[in-house]
């Protein structure tokens, strides 16, 4: 089946800066989860009778790993422009039919009123999950629990330890430069229990975790810095001060990353949660 993009509220207006940004998340940035939609999408052994709910789905690399296993997926995010990405990858030609449903804003706007309740919700956006707002998040994912089936897995990511991420030392950056009375930085450091602690508040029960190697690897400088700004951790502190002065900090922080061969490598080690509805 092809997949249809289903709205009900209209997403906000598109900028040619932030249509960029959000072609950058797509072409150089959301590469760098695979490792961990792989390792959930085979411990939960996603396949044909599995249909996923993607909270955050962004334009689209995660639903369209699922589809090739035969999942039939749906997924909302609240950028508009990432999901016409999205679109793009999974309504080839402009085709419509019933199957992948893409939404604007949250659960509500892709469950299908008389249809099977998913069996698979995924939040994958480590970003999100570590730095949003903890009761944001609870009552997206609570929301969410409502149209799944009893006992339902829902993954939830984050980052692992610090010490284990190279990525840290950038977000830092983020952090450091964000003025916290005007423009909260959206990342801060993970906690050990930050997962379990969210799925609790969101009534759902813990029932396993792991870990999973997510290097960041980029051609060149020029393509690190792209990606690192396409992930929405910088807009923060660019509104606070500027995007020059972010993309010299963000630059200098990523510099002891670079290789002679002019490539950018960057280990992190992300952890996901599977609770239960």
């Amino acid at each position: 089946m092809t997949p249809t993009l289903v709205r009900r509220h209209r997403p906000p207006s598109s900028s040619p800066g932030s249509l960029s940004r959000a072609r950058d998340w797509a072409e150089i940035q959301e590469r760098m989860l695979v490792p961990l939609y792989e390792a959930v999408y085979e411990r939960l052994e996603v396949g044909s009778g599995t249909r996923l709910l993607s909270l955050g789905c962004g334009s689209g690399l995660a639903l369209l790993m699922a589809s090739a296993r035969g999942a039939e997926v749906s997924g909302v995010d609240m950028d508009g422009r990432r999901l016409e990405l999205a679109r793009e990858r999974l309504v080839p030609d402009g085709a419509r039919q019933s199957g992948t449903r893409l939404g604007h804003g949250g659960p509500e706007s892709v469950a299908a009123p008389d249809g099977p309740a998913f069996n698979l919700v995924t939040a994958f956006d480590p970003l999100y999950c570590a730095g949003g707002s903890a009761r944001g998040m609870a009552g997206a994912l609570a929301r969410a629990a409502e149209f799944a089936e009893p006992g339902a897995p829902v993954v939830l990511a984050g980052w692992g330890p610090q010490e284990r991420c190279a990525a840290s030392g950038a977000l830092r950056v983020a952090a450091r430069l964000a003025d916290p009375m005007c423009a909260p930085a959206r990342w801060r450091p993970s906690g050990r229990d930050d997962l379990e602690d969210l799925a609790q508040r969101a009534g759902l029960r813990p029932d396993g975790s792991g870990r999973v190697a997510c290097p960041y690897g980029y051609a060149d400088m020029g393509s690190a810095v792209r990606g690192m700004l396409s992930t929405g951790a910088f807009d923060a502190a660019a509104r606070a001060t500027d995007e020059e002065q972010v993309t010299k900090e963000l630059s200098e922080a990523l510099h002891p990353y670079l290789r002679r061969d002019g490539t950018v490598w960057m280990p992190n080690v992300f952890r996901y949660l599977i609770a239960r509805v």
